[in-house]
């Protein structure tokens, strides 16, 4: 989780600014593991900010937490309140259903158009979250490859059912280390998504994605917080959502009717609370440590995944 960013960028207001002066297209870009502040700052940002260009008005957030999209999965995915949002237009929050599948070429599709309804506007999108291969689809306008065989997914999804994911993700990890760091072992849709691809093209998938060049004039800032403070954080905000009643949030999605395999319970923790939750027993602490655990590896992929791209100016939170 610790790196050494290429830049860090003292003056956000300065760059904003001088960014917004010549942009034809702008897309400013919030990204940074979880609980690094990436929501605090983007308000910050859309309410504090003089934009002094008359012809951008004003900021609307779109949402780029793959988790987010769902509906009812609120206090496991610090999804923002309407209290907190400030008026603040915000787009791509609880648009599915936690049985729908998402994939990231539908991310791309639907942020894009709202990027663009928004430039219409004469307002100023600001694309704010974590979830990297989302972003990466609208910020490098990612081509993806056809659908695969049906034949090939009943192979993957038979192999899936044997161990979990488990050989699947190790196997992924050899052809294509980049994307198995992007990729959950119980994140069966886009594990499978992945294998498919590499069998069809017989390419990484991350090679078979071709990148296109943007549409968009980018400004990206990126919250680089130390791997100890971000490793408290994670826990403190991990122990907040459980006295906030995610158990609670959780038992009340299976009386809805929603299992541990619907697409939005792959979240992390909402499968773990909700298979905790058919035990007799469940020791609620070690799987509260067990959910902060996982999501301290998942900020290092995050981490793993940004750190490399020059064109990020890194804040210190």
């Amino acid at each position: 989780m610790s790196v050494s960013p290429p830049s860090v960028a003292q003056d956000w207001k300065h760059l904003l600014k001088d960014f917004l002066k010549d942009a034809v297209h702008p897309l400013v870009v919030i990204l940074g593991p979880t609980a690094s502040g990436k929501t605090a700052f983007a308000m910050r940002i859309a309410k504090e900010c003089k934009i002094e260009n008359e012809k951008w008005k004003m900021m609307e957030v779109i949402n780029g937490d793959s988790r987010q999209l769902y509906r009812h999965l609120d206090i496991g995915t610090a999804k923002i309140s309407k209290e907190e949002m400030r008026g603040v237009p915000h787009h791509l929050i609880d648009v599915l259903d936690p049985k729908e599948e998402v994939t990231a070429a539908w991310y791309k599709e639907h942020a894009q158009k709202t990027i663009d309804g928004i430039l219409e506007r004469g307002h100023v999108p600001l694309l704010v979250g974590g979830s990297m291969l989302y972003l990466s689809a609208v910020v490098d306008d990612l081509r993806f490859p056809a659908n695969a065989d049906p034949a090939i997914r009943r192979k993957l999804e038979a192999e899936y059912a044997s161990d979990g994911g488990r050989r699947l993700h190790e196997r992924l990890a050899k052809i294509d280390p980049e994307t198995a760091n992007s990729v959950h072992p119980h994140n069966k849709p886009y594990l499978i998504r992945a294998l498919e691809i590499a069998v069809q093209t017989g390419k990484a998938p991350s090679v078979a994605r071709t990148k296109g060049r943007s549409r968009y004039d980018l400004l990206i800032f990126g919250m680089d917080c130390p791997r100890e403070e971000l490793s408290r954080r994670i826990r403190a905000r991990v122990h907040a959502m459980f006295e906030m009643g995610w158990v609670e949030e959780v038992r009340g999605l299976t009386v809805r009717g929603y299992g541990s395999e619907d697409p939005g319970m792959k979240s992390l923790g909402y499968r773990e609370i909700m298979e905790a939750l058919q035990e007799r027993s469940p020791d609620w602490n070690v799987l509260e440590e067990t959910i902060q655990t996982k999501s301290m590896h998942y900020a290092k992929r995050q981490m793993t995944w940004w750190r490399r791209d020059p064109r990020i100016r890194w804040i210190d939170t």
